[in-house]
């Protein structure tokens, strides 16, 4: 089977690309996606407390305000069923091909199309756009034992709702994102939490509150109104880049950070072992108001020892402690820098993205790679962020994919030029080496090259002034 575009993932990218090729006037395509509903992230995220660290109001596409978010944050079901409520209101879901996972993508030079082969057969494209998203594949450490354990033990993004928390003894393994949310959401009923620390985070307050009737009403009657608290939310949260970008300004957010733990742990011992001992921002900030708080009740410990074991019945320590535990929550991350789907996708001289990035991935605008014609690749390398909503980036990356498309009525490939995309790539890495990305540790931002292949060293305006306009005299 044929088709003009071939979407790969029904997440927020996937579904922003299919709604706007709809919306411009763009009928043949399909949108591939390996499970039963679409929502990516927020649709394999369950797990208790999972919720958005992005305010509601910049988090949704821009052409679909939700006047129904019921807080300031919105929880994983709300965003979930918001996703679900763009594919019907704008006319995608029939062009979703569910439970088909794509196999192999390769750019066939002699017809100047992709070959793709699905879990449901074989298609050709003449334009592929990747969104298979960096939040997707779990990353699960391989610690001996593991298998021997009596328990269940699972990741966040794979979370077991036959797994009985209340009453039981829990180990949370690792504290980032997904940990901050978990750990306050099951120590109220748990018998036990032991939190297993490598690295101390930076939590900020989040200042999370319900949005109240009469708010909804507001933005749901009031012509503009919720358009006028998105863009007042945009720019408050847009100006905290600067400290991301000079490091010596974060030491004013780090001296808040360490007030916030001052106020809410007030053992000396627990405070000292929650203290980063790095430089605020390198690493994501966290956003929490009831974090610290649930650490430092009576039923939950934080170990900082590290892990050289799993027994039957518990997590052993370097020191030979043996934690008792009855579930294990891997709360250890995704894999960023090395993107699963690199290793399926294959250019014009057959080998996969993965090979020709060699461990550090590359792209012109983040979106485009030499050597692989009509590949769109949304949230590709140096399109993350550090401080805002990645919506923001994948809409300002559609723009310049129908630019594109526009571009492509008039020859049938288009690639970007080798020296193009090399100028691109040393512009990004030259100012990321002033920002505290690069300064202030070492973080899964960071790939196997060393390089920080993961976030846009800059504002979401910035890069979106960038890609504002299809640069045509960029490609071949």
């Amino acid at each position: 089977m044929h088709t003009r575009i071939a979407i790969i993932g029904a997440g927020f990218g996937g579904l922003g690309a299919a709604i706007r090729l709809k919306q411009r006037g763009h009928e043949d395509f399909v949108v591939f996606e390996r499970a039963g509903d679409l929502g990516g992230t927020w649709r394999e995220n369950s797990y208790p407390g999972c919720a958005c660290d992005v305010p509601s109001q910049v988090y949704s596409f821009s052409f679909a305000l939700n006047p129904e978010w019921t807080s300031t944050y919105s929880p994983q079901a709300e965003i979930w069923a918001y996703l679900r409520a763009c594919a019907d209101r704008f006319g995608v879901r029939a062009a979703i091909r569910f439970r088909t996972e794509v196999h192999q993508a390769g750019w066939d030079a002699s017809e100047s199309h992709w070959r793709i082969s699905t879990s449901r057969g074989e298609w050709t494209a003449d334009v592929l756009i990747a969104a298979g998203g960096p939040l997707n594949e779990p990353v699960m450490p391989k610690l001996p034992g593991l298998e021997t354990f009596s328990g269940e033990a699972f990741h966040s993004a794979r979370w077991n709702h036959a797994a009985e928390t209340k009453g039981r003894r829990v180990a949370v393994i690792g504290t980032g994102a997904s940990a901050v949310q978990i750990v306050p959401a099951i120590q109220p009923e748990a018998g036990h939490v032991t939190l297993f620390q490598r690295t101390p985070a930076w939590v900020m307050p989040r200042g999370e509150r319900p949005l109240r009737p009469w708010e909804r009403w507001v933005y749901r009657n009031v012509p503009g109104a919720q358009r006028l608290v998105r863009t007042l939310v945009y720019w408050q949260i847009e100006a905290t880049v600067i400290a991301f970008l000079r490091p010596a300004v974060m030491r004013l957010a780090e001296r808040a950070a360490r007030a916030n733990l001052r106020k809410h742990v007030r053992d000396p011992h627990l405070r000292a072992k929650l203290t980063p001992d790095y430089r605020m921002g390198c690493k994501r900030v966290l956003k929490s108001d009831d974090y610290y708080p649930a650490l430092a009740r009576g039923n939950v410990d934080v170990v900082t020892e590290p892990i050289s074991e799993i027994r039957p019945h518990g997590v052993v320590t370097r020191d030979g402690t043996e934690h008792p535990a009855d579930v294990i929550v891997f709360g250890t991350g995704f894999r960023v820098t090395d993107l699963p789907i690199a290793e399926r996708i294959r250019g014009r001289d057959g080998r996969s993205l993965a090979e020709h990035w060699q461990g550090s991935p590359q792209a012109l605008r983040g979106t485009t790679v030499t050597g692989f014609p009509n590949l769109f690749l949304l949230l590709g390398p140096n399109t993350g962020l550090g401080h805002t909503s990645v919506v923001l980036m994948i809409e300002s990356q559609l723009k310049y994919v129908l630019g594109a498309l526009r571009a492509l009525r008039h020859t049938r490939t288009l690639e970007p030029r080798p020296e193009a995309q090399a100028r691109f790539v040393a512009a990004v890495d030259e100012r990321m080496a002033r920002t505290v990305w690069a300064t202030g540790c070492r973080s899964w931002y960071i790939d196997a090259t060393g390089r920080n292949s993961t976030l846009w060293p800059g504002s979401t305006w910035g890069y979106r002034l960038k890609v504002r306009r299809f640069d045509r005299s960029s490609y071949t």
